[in-house]
């Protein structure tokens, strides 16, 4: 797997990066999704990045072997074994590999323009290979009659081909989210970079204007924040930090401030969502950001608090009695997703959208208005959406 990438010298194929990410992680990823028990690499001696990746493995209580050419398989992997075979340089989108290979042994193909002209081996007159098979582990023991230097992976496809190892062909790539090709240089990698964080950060759900913002930014620079070691937890930190500051704010009594910088902490928590997606593939390497929605929680009860501290709202009220009209309103914002069709819960759940709302609306002088009127609009649209959906749930 460290054949060098374009020229001599070059980084190996291995550790391209795409996204942050490189393809021996990415690799990993994928044989850990497939609940594979032992890792093997083909490599000439343990770098410090098989090291790392060594300790991927075995944290997810997997073994990871460093051989020197393909015949030391043979020691590894016994007759009763399936082996995941994948090509040097072999970069997938895991959930739809994992589906394709989870389903019995096979030899994944695609059509030989298609392949060919993505650097795959050619199999025969229609097909060329995916670079990835699922075998008996009985065929790896014809490795021995090769010779040590052979090329693991091709070897193997053809050995699984001449024992009739059924063929199955890989939609087109981009159809369903596949993402599907082999890096052979620093260059392809840069030109798939783009292409790779799109589909990593795509949203099929809810758009609100906090998301697109955050798709505009995490696909313009994350990749530079990723190749510079930096990523979700400097978004998640600094997320927090403005959630703070807005706190800060509002004890001194400089509440649209402090509303403003509640709605830049979340703007930020929704750019370290979607960076999580292109850092991690599996929940094996990293866990993503877990603590997404406690963030949504605290923004609430920060909004609450700020809008129950402004001098607009009933002057002169206890704390508790000024606090019920902004809490109604975010419940009623909690509720109402479940009510509406899924292209409108995006704007209700969007809390920078809210704290930039009421921060003008208190600058203006006019935030008890309008905390009241945003939770009755609320209630009544409620109230006309729920006849619809008992319809509906009765169809």
């Amino acid at each position: 797997m460290l054949e060098p990438a374009g020229s001599a010298g070059a980084v190996p194929r291995a550790f391209l990066r795409i996204g942050g990410l490189t393809v021996a992680r990415q690799q990993l990823a994928l044989a850990l999704e497939l609940k594979c028990e032992r890792i093997i690499c083909i490599a000439p001696r343990l770098t410090a990045e098989l090291v790392e990746l060594q300790h991927l493995a075995e944290a997810a209580k997997a073994q990871f072997h460093v051989v020197a050419n393909s015949r030391a398989l043979v020691g590894l992997v016994t007759t009763v074994d399936e082996v995941f075979a994948l090509g040097d340089g072999l970069f997938v989108s895991i959930p739809e590999a994992a589906t394709l290979l989870e389903e019995g042994q096979v030899i994944l193909v695609q059509p030989v323009e298609q392949g060919l002209a993505a650097g795959f081996e050619r199999i025969d007159l229609n097909h060329a290979g995916a670079a990835a098979m699922r075998l008996p582990g009985r065929l790896v023991e014809r490795l021995a009659e090769l010779p040590s230097d052979c090329d693991a992976a091709s070897s193997l496809q053809r050995i699984a081909l001449q024992a009739g190892v059924r063929q199955k062909a890989i939609p087109a790539p981009g159809l369903d989210g596949l993402f599907w090709t082999l890096v052979r240089s620093e260059d392809e990698a840069h030109a798939l970079e783009p292409l790779w964080v799109r589909q990593r950060t795509r949203d099929e759900g809810a758009l609100s204007p906090s998301r697109g913002l955050a798709l505009v930014a995490v696909r313009s620079f994350g990749p530079a924040m990723l190749h510079a070691g930096s990523g979700t937890m400097a978004l998640v930190i600094a997320a927090a930090v403005f959630a703070l500051l807005g706190l800060g704010a509002g004890w001194f009594n400089l509440l649209p401030l402090g509303l403003s910088l509640v709605a830049i902490g979340w703007l930020l928590r929704e750019c370290a969502v979607l960076l999580s997606r292109i850092e991690s593939d599996a929940t094996y390497l990293r866990k993503g950001l877990d603590s997404k929605e406690l963030y949504g929680w605290l923004c609430d009860g920060l909004i609450v608090v700020l809008v129950a501290w402004s001098s607009h709202i009933h002057l002169g009220q206890h704390f508790v009695d000024r606090l019920f009209p902004p809490f109604m309103l975010v419940a009623l914002l909690r509720i109402l997703p479940r009510l509406f069709a899924p292209r409108w819960t995006g704007w209700f759940g969007d809390r920078a959208l809210l704290a930039l709302g009421l921060g003008v609306a208190i600058a203006l002088g006019a935030g008890s208005a309008a905390v009241h009127v945003a939770a009755a609009l609320a209630g009544v649209a409620g109230i006309l959406a729920s006849p619809v959906l008992s319809r509906l749930t009765r169809l």
